[in-house]
């Protein structure tokens, strides 16, 4: 298909803005399903750990999975297949009553989720003028962080006024919406579907089992002990899975994971730069709603506001300055914006118990303009000379590796933060504060157990 010649391009992108609104909206909504889920049926917070793992091993491990499909099968049966699986998650997760059964749900939801994303890059990639595709990635990422940017504002009125189930019934009734109307929209196909025979089915289940167990590798480390037996298994588990993947891999067909595509330097390079940034934003909101969680345990409204700023400043971000990446050399708008993640960080570092709300509202609002900026960028990079018969599962691969930057910033950057905030709280200001901060530093409380956003 010529894509400079599809006229309608837009109109055949509302489906997919539709779902990506929806993944947006609910995950916004869900932010504090962890902590309220858990002070519902009486369990420690950092038991919400495994929660958040649960959603990410299915949405980032599924992702090239579901991408592949995309390919064969063709649009519009994988857009109803991951919008259909996403409601059956959150309806599961309403029904929830103990902590198996909620795993399970939030697993499901994560599946779903795997399925969109690599849905909306990829029509933006098959279907929109080659001079057009990062005001289509920008487009993307509005209406994804801009549906969040209300979620979490809303769900927590909702909390704290009924309950976290109301919460998720209200999410029910927005996923059935949209799935009626993907139902009987008319979605435009770049390709016939296919048959399943010769589909990478080894290299699928190998896939789900390497990154599933990558993903356990920090939550392991931080809540067990980085010395104990279960995260030595689960790390020489990761890393014979890893030898198998690439050995049968390289021998399939056609395989899921391109050594070709991953290989170039447009897509190593921005994968590197993606682990630090987006790596940053988990690591800086996750810090936030700790501190404010444990200080404020009642107030979901005010952790809300903490998340609801950065999206907002990732949706200015990715709508201001990504689409000049159509215009410019996408390096020079990378630059700018990688200097204003540094600003952000900046001064995070400056943060005490007694920082002004203008000094937090800046540095969320600042880290996110510059991470809607340049994740929007780094699609345009990635994505932009993908075949169109292979546009599923190179966003897909992408897909992956971007879900795993959040883990990664958990690791690695929240200790580095928050290391820095509780000598700033021992040396003068109050106990309990710095209470606060020893708990959050503490292999059991993980902190990435309060941030439930996928």
């Amino acid at each position: 298909m010529d894509k400079i010649r599809n006229e309608s391009y837009m109109k055949g992108f509302l489906p997919y803005a539709l779902a990506a609104f929806l993944i947006g909206i609910v995950g916004g909504f869900a932010t504090m399903l962890g902590t309220a889920f858990a002070k519902d049926i009486g369990i420690a917070y950092n038991n919400t750990t495994w929660m958040t793992l649960s959603m990410a091993v299915s949405s980032a491990a599924c992702a090239p999975i579901l991408g592949k499909l995309i390919d064969i099968l063709g649009r519009r049966p994988t857009l109803l297949l991951g919008v259909g699986i996403f409601t059956l998650g959150n309806l599961l997760t309403a029904l929830a009553n103990t902590l198996p059964f909620m795993l399970v749900a939030r697993f499901v939801v994560g599946v779903g989720t795997a399925a969109v994303a690599p849905l909306v890059l990829s029509y933006i990639i098959t279907e929109f003028p080659p001079q057009a595709t990062a005001r289509g990635f920008s487009l993307y990422m509005l209406i994804s962080s801009g549906a969040v940017v209300f979620g979490p504002t809303l769900g927590g009125l909702v909390v704290t006024t009924w309950s976290w189930r109301a919460m998720m019934w209200i999410c029910m009734a927005i996923c059935l919406v949209v799935l009626v109307i993907c139902v009987m929209a008319r979605v435009t196909e770049n390709h016939s579907p296919n048959s399943l025979a010769g589909f990478d089915f080894t290299g699928a289940a190998l896939i789900f089992v390497f990154f599933s167990l990558l993903l356990c590798v920090p939550s392991f480390g931080q809540n067990i002990g980085w010395k104990s037996t279960s995260f030595i298994v689960v790390l020489l588990a990761a890393i014979a899975s890893l030898f198998i993947l690439i050995f049968v891999e390289r021998r399939a067909e056609n395989p899921i994971l391109s050594g070709p595509f991953m290989s170039r330097r447009a897509f190593v390079f921005p994968i590197m730069a993606l682990f630090l940034t987006q790596g940053l934003l988990q690591a800086n909101t996750t810090n936030i709603i700790v501190f404010i969680s444990h200080t404020q345990p009642e107030n979901y409204i005010f952790s809300s506001y903490a998340i609801s700023i950065m999206y907002l400043g990732i949706s200015l971000g990715s709508v201001i300055l990504g689409p000049l990446a159509d215009r410019f050399q996408p390096k020079y708008i990378l630059g700018g914006s990688l200097l204003l993640s540094a600003t952000g960080a900046g001064l995070m570092m400056l943060f005490t118990e007694a920082t002004s709300i203008l000094l937090l509202t800046s540095a969320l609002g600042i880290m996110g303009f510059s991470l809607g900026a340049n994740a929007t960028v780094f699609m345009k990079v990635v994505l932009s000379d993908i075949p169109e018969d292979v546009a599923g599962a190179g966003s897909g691969t992408f897909g992956l590796f971007r879900d795993l930057a959040a883990p990664f910033g958990v690791a690695v950057l929240v200790p580095f933060f928050t290391n820095g905030l509780a000598r700033e709280m021992m040396h003068g200001t109050s106990e309990p504060a710095a209470a606060v901060m020893q708990f959050a530093l503490s292999p059991g409380s993980n902190c990435s157990a309060l941030l439930s956003l996928s």
